[in-house]
């Protein structure tokens, strides 16, 4: 009996050790995440990283825009800088590509503090030569930098379901993989730096040709006298189905839970829009590849921005054709 006891007290022993050992590397795993940009993507990005035990220490070019994730039990810094010193896992959500070069080598970018070795993730939507040129840049500091812009809008950030398209060194992938997947349903790796960039890039102007085609279609429809929920179930059942016309209607009154529904509130604004046509026109054009659809939304999103639709939902092309035909 003695024996049966001391062999379950050295069980316990051991399975109490074993216990011990994994929480203290699960902690040792958590240490702090630095993030840059906390706008309308940023902020629901760094919440999860918070949601799934990581400390965060964050900074945003607008003091104001950090209140929420300070609530949330994030740290504060003043300056890029100051967050590379003490985090080396870093992570940048910004608008443009001049914001990045800022935020990388300004004067007190993330680059004038870093240590070596370092993992640097950019999810903002740039230029793929820009995302080459931070590489270039970080890896002369001992850096490692990735990019891995997203797909998915606000909803989805909120939700931690965004895509993630991940460009690289594949070796570094898993590092990047393992924050990633606390903001995200599906991480992709794409291949060298760039590449996710590139990826992003295509998607987003095959979503603005599909946007534009569903909002003239249902236009037509409706001006012929079809019930446009009609006319939406008949298209989802139909080879003309797509994302713009299934899931993110144009049209207000055919779907719920969509910015269509809301006078065009939230979502990804034809300003974001026309931005990310403008780098797949310019790719486009260094690539010398022919993109008549794709040049043809660059302009009609760049219309709509001079029109009073900046801040609107890229949806509001329906919105916009509606007013057109109205002159």
């Amino acid at each position: 009996t003695s024996a049966v006891l001391l062999g379950l007290i050295n069980s316990y022993q051991q399975n109490t050790h074993a216990t011990t050992m994994s929480v203290s590397l699960t902690m040792a795993s958590k240490t702090p995440v630095g993030f840059i940009g906390l706008g309308n993507m940023g902020t629901p990005m760094a919440k999860n990283l918070l949601k799934n035990g990581y400390p965060v220490i964050a900074t945003d070019a607008f003091p104001e825009s950090c209140k929420e994730l300070q609530d949330s039990g994030a740290q504060i810094l003043d300056s890029p800088a100051e967050v590379a010193e003490k985090a080396d896992r870093i992570i940048t959500m910004l608008p443009s590509s001049p914001n990045v070069i800022e935020v990388y080598t300004g004067s007190n970018g993330i680059l004038k503090k870093i240590k070596k070795g370092t993992l640097l993730i950019d999810s903002s939507t740039i230029d793929p030569a820009v995302s080459k040129e931070m590489a270039v840049a970080a890896e002369k500091m001992g850096a490692v930098f990735m990019d891995a812009p997203v797909s998915g809008g606000v909803g989805a950030a909120s939700l931690a379901k965004l895509t993630f398209l991940v460009g690289g060194v594949e070796e570094e992938f898993n590092a990047a993989q393992e924050l990633l997947t606390c903001m995200g349903a599906n991480v992709v790796y794409c291949g060298q730096v760039g590449s996710g960039q590139a990826a992003k890039i295509c998607n987003i102007m095959l979503l603005a040709i599909g946007m534009i085609g569903t909002a003239e279609t249902m236009n037509l429809g409706i001006r012929l006298g079809l019930d446009p929920k009609l006319l939406a179930k008949i298209l989802n059942m139909s080879s003309g189905r797509c994302w713009s016309s299934d899931s993110y209607n144009p049209v207000p009154s055919v779907m719920e839970g969509v910015p269509s529904a809301n006078n065009y509130q939230g979502g990804f604004s034809t300003t974001l829009m026309a931005k990310d046509l403008g780098l797949a026109q310019n790719t486009a054009t260094n690539t010398r590849t022919p993109v008549l659809l794709g040049s043809l939304a660059h302009q009609v999103y760049r219309t709509m921005c001079a029109r009073g639709y900046a801040n609107k939902d890229f949806s509001s092309i329906f919105q916009f054709l509606r007013e057109e035909e109205g002159q």
